[in-house]
């Protein structure tokens, strides 16, 4: 499946978007939205699953297995195009994006923020729910934060907002 994301920009390739909606009950899944094909394969290394993979030439695009898939966030600072995104719709009331952030300083848990689409127009408002900012990662964190579930496919980024606490 192919998005245009601006009559200016290239296209945005979405592969494999998301699973039947089945799986996308039984918990967080990997999202790769790979602009265009290079070769690239850390992804495929990444997963301790093996859910992703490469198939023919390494300039094709990464496909996922999502019966293998469980949503670890390993893949995600993997990823040297910041192409790759976990999402949990089990919870009742909102989902959980989970995206790739290089910049500091970091957001804690529980900080407010604006939840950007893919043209870094506002469009909800999000809290962070998690930050993982291991050593391994290579200055990439991991950062996740509750957004309406009619958004899933559309905030890929965050601006952080002003905190009283500044703690």
């Amino acid at each position: 499946m192919s998005l245009d994301v601006s009559p200016f920009m290239y296209t945005i390739i979405i592969v494999n978007t998301e699973p039947d909606a089945q799986r996308r009950q039984e918990g967080p899944y990997v999202v790769i939205e790979c602009p265009e094909k290079i070769p690239c394969d850390p992804c495929v290394g990444a997963c301790p699953q093996g859910a992703i993979s490469i198939p023919g030439s390494l300039i094709e695009l990464p496909q996922v297995d999502y019966e293998k898939c469980t949503g670890c966030l390993m893949c995600i600072p993997r990823c040297p195009g910041l192409a790759i995104f976990v999402i949990d719709e089990t919870p009742e009331d909102h989902a959980i994006i989970y995206i790739p952030y290089e910049f500091i300083p970091l957001p804690k848990k529980g900080d407010k923020a604006k939840g950007l689409d893919r043209h870094g127009k506002e469009r909800c408002d999000v809290v962070i729910t998690k930050v993982i900012a291991a050593k391994k990662f290579d200055h990439c964190a991991v950062i996740g934060f509750m957004a309406p579930k009619n958004l899933i496919n559309d905030v890929r980024f965050l601006k952080l907002t002003a905190n009283p606490d500044p703690r």
